[in-house]
């Protein structure tokens, strides 16, 4: 490993560590997380500190589409100065950032905000490579459910195999986190998981069954929204829209099960 990156006070995680999506457990404010499927790092504030990723593995301290050329050896960088980690493009692409915001190389540093930020970065393959970052606030932690809140569940809602593929394929761009993110359509859906699967024999009406089962047992358990009468019409998106983000808030689904469609 280069001695850039002998830094004094990172600790490496491992590549079975949980998503940042869950939260974190250091309750030091200011302390930044970094993880990708291959292991991450994490980090505490002080002031110059930075973490590098790409794909050049000896010499990032995460690395990231290691087998993808289109990823640049040292794509991004994060730095710590004043109160805040500041992310900067030091690659050829662009990354994408929350509300389909784009960072290219030409742009400044942002500062990272406090909690999770998803960042992907599109390489050759259909499956952007997705890097987790997460910076701690006051106690390190996501926000808990409010006590009143019986919709919002402490713990992710199970489901099948093939619910949680099927379901993964049809909010992927919630997953990618782009603005203004709608379901797939039932066609389209059936179209990638039909090439995903090619034994599993699906079809649009085969996903509208599984998806609307999900519905159906999650609304029986009080969460709302997820019933015709309840929407009325004209329905639109509005159902499974609703199904989505409660999948999503409750942790159901995170960023990293984009990794089930492989590249």
């Amino acid at each position: 490993m280069s001695d850039i990156l002998q830094l004094e006070g990172l600790e490496p995680l491992p590549p079975q560590h949980a998503s940042l999506a869950f939260g974190v457990a250091e309750t030091t404010p200011g302390t930044i997380y970094a993880l990708s499927v291959s292991g991450g790092i994490r980090f505490r504030p002080k002031e110059d500190r930075f973490v590098l990723f790409g794909r050049n593995r000896p010499e990032v301290h995460v690395c990231v589409g290691e087998d993808d050329r289109r990823v640049s050896r040292s794509h991004g960088r994060v730095t710590r100065h004043g109160d805040h980690w500041w992310l900067d493009n030091i690659g050829y692409r662009p990354m994408q950032l929350p509300e389909s915001r784009i960072l290219s190389p030409e742009d400044d540093p942002v500062p990272l905000a406090t909690g999770y930020t998803p960042v992907f970065i599109r390489g050759t393959s259909r499956r952007p490579h997705l890097i987790e970052l997460y910076v701690t606030g006051d106690d390190g932690r996501l926000p808990r459910p409010a006590p009143d809140d019986d919709t919002l569940k402490d713990k992710p809602w199970k489901l099948s195999d093939a619910e949680r593929l099927a379901l993964v394929v049809l909010a992927q761009r919630y997953l990618l986190h782009e603005a203004y993110a709608q379901p797939l359509a039932w066609r389209q859906a059936a179209d990638q998981l039909q090439e995903l699967q090619p034994d599993a024999d699906w079809t649009h009406k085969k996903v509208e069954r599984v998806v609307t089962a999900v519905r159906g047992r999650m609304s029986k358990d009080g969460v709302p929204g997820l019933t015709r009468e309840e929407v009325g019409e004209p329905l639109g998106n509005m159902l499974n829209h609703n199904l989505i983000i409660e999948l999503i808030h409750s942790r159901t689904l995170i960023p990293p099960d984009l990794n089930m469609f492989g590249d």
